[in-house]
This record gives C-alpha cells, structure tokens and sequence, in this order.
C-alpha cells in the first residue's frame, strides 16, 4: 500500500508523481526501488545541497519508462523516461526549466546512457541510483535480474571467469566483475562516494562469501 509519507516532505509530490513512478512488472525497478533511491538522494542532498524538489521530482520519475536490461534499446530508457517525465511535470504546470532539470537529471542517471551529469541534481540522483545496485540491495537486485534473465549463477568449472571471456548474460556473478565492482569509483559527490565505498566493501565480501560456499 503506498504511503506518502514515506516520501517527506514531499508527501504532496508523491501523491502526484508515484503514479506514474514505474510501470511493468520488474521488481528490480518498482516503487520500493524508487523509495530507496528516494531516501539515498535526500540523504546525500542533506549534505551536498541542490534543489531538493528537483531531486525529489527527478527520483520518483527516473523509472517511468520501463525497458528490460537485455532489450536492444536498453541504453534509450532515462531519455525515453525524461521525455515522459517532462510531459507529466508539463501537465502539472511545471515551470519549463524546472522541467528541463529534472529531464536532464533522469538522462544522465543511466549507467547505459553514458552521459556526464551536469548539475548538482543530476550528480546526486547518479549516485542515489549506483548506491542501490552496490551493497546487500545491489547483490539482490543482480541476481533477481538474472532470474529474470534466465541466466544461470555461474560457470561450475570456472566461477572467477580466470580461463573465460566474462558474460553476465549469461552468468551473474560475472556481473560483478563486469560492472558492479566499478560504480564505486565513479561516484559524483563526496557524501555519495563515502556511502559507496561502504557499500563496495560489502558486495565484495558478499562475493568472497559466495565464491568460498562453491
């Protein structure tokens, strides 16, 4: 059941925008993903500073789009997202730059869409983003898409991937090698690399953990 309050304070943004906060049936990018990156934003925001209803907006409409991780067309999903976010904020009477920072935030957030943030907005929803696909979240997401992906856990006769070209379509801890493990390096804001590094630390015991149990 959604809560707005979960959302202060901007339980009336929330109230507007949850709606349309994510659509398909990916359980790696539905509310309570948007809920968490909310909570790492205002949490990195609180520090940082930027206009935190442009970040609140930008949180709860970067996922409105919703385009599987093996489509084609994966690396379109934040500009799709921001065009259909600016049309919803354009609707709601929005003023058209603060459309434009919020469209502009949702773009440049992908990892996929590989474009550099250019706002304090856009820096902090990046790393609000990243910090969920790192850490004990990170490593459930990774391998709920896996399964959703019908990829198997691993190679049984190679794990590590030391005598194999990686594929994390195919395996999912490969996945952490071929991406996890360098979001921590790429962090925008101080606030958001400290809480990274943290995080990095667990994932990577996560998969010592589970490298030593096969």
């Amino acid at each position: 059941m959604f809560q707005a309050k979960a959302f202060a304070p901007f339980e009336n943004l929330a109230i507007e925008l949850v709606p349309h906060s994510s659509e398909g049936d990916d359980g790696s990018h539905d509310l309570a993903h948007v809920l968490r990156v909310f909570k790492n934003a205002m949490r990195i925001q609180a520090l940082e500073g930027g206009d935190a209803r442009i970040l609140a907006a930008a949180v709860l409409l970067h996922d409105c789009v919703a385009v599987e991780k093996n489509s084609p067309i994966r690396s379109r999903a934040s500009a799709l997202a921001a065009e259909k976010a600016s049309a919803i904020l354009a609707e709601l009477g929005w003023d058209g730059n603060d459309i434009a920072s919020v469209a502009h935030a949702i773009v440049a957030h992908s990892f996929s869409a590989n474009v550099a943030p250019e706002t304090l907005e856009a820096k902090i929803l990046q790393d609000a983003d990243r910090l969920d696909a790192i850490g004990m979240v990170g490593a459930g997401r990774c391998f709920y898409i896996g399964g959703r992906m019908s990829s198997a856990l691993y190679d049984p006769f190679d794990p590590a991937g030391s005598y194999r070209e990686l594929d994390d379509k195919r395996y999912v801890i490969d996945h952490f090698q071929t991406k996890l493990f360098k979001l921590a390096d790429g962090f925008q804001t101080k606030a958001g690399r400290a809480l990274a590094a943290a995080r990095d630390e667990r994932l990577r015991d996560f998969l010592a953990a589970f490298m030593d149990e096969i």
